[in-house]
């Protein structure tokens, strides 16, 4: 049984605003990433909706790392040490901040975990020589 072509538009659209929330929501929650949210609207907008779309791409903010990753599907090394960096620096400070509460602290600590087994999963894109 397949989805009629306009129902798998919007259920692509609402998993993009989905993950776009949760992307937003890994900017202030350690441990829940940002970026592969991101990525993945992008992603469902790119088949569901070219106005959503070119809206992600285009963001003052989102935008860069949308178009980077539609050119390249890779990151810089640099990119990379940031990122696992600053999820293993907020991450423990989350533990440390909620001692005594063992399961949210291995939670946080298991979340923490995949945001860094994704990251370091993702291609690594070598350095452009210099000009």
């Amino acid at each position: 049984m397949s989805l009629s072509a306009g129902l798998r538009r919007q259920l692509l659209v609402l998993a993009g605003l989905v993950c776009l929330g949760l992307g937003g929501l890994g900017v202030v929650l350690p441990g829940l990433p940002t970026t592969p949210f991101v990525l993945l609207a992008a992603a469902c907008f790119a088949k569901a909706s070219p106005r959503l779309h070119g809206w992600l791409i285009n963001h003052r903010w989102m935008g860069p790392m949308v178009r980077d990753w539609e050119a390249h599907h890779s990151l810089p090394m640099r990119i990379k040490v940031l990122a696992i960096g600053t999820m293993v620096l907020m991450v423990g400070l989350s533990v440390w901040q909620l001692g005594g509460r063992p399961w949210v602290q291995g939670a946080i600590a298991m979340a923490g975990v995949v945001g860094v087994i994704v990251v370091a999963r993702i291609p690594t894109r070598q350095a452009a020589p210099p000009p």
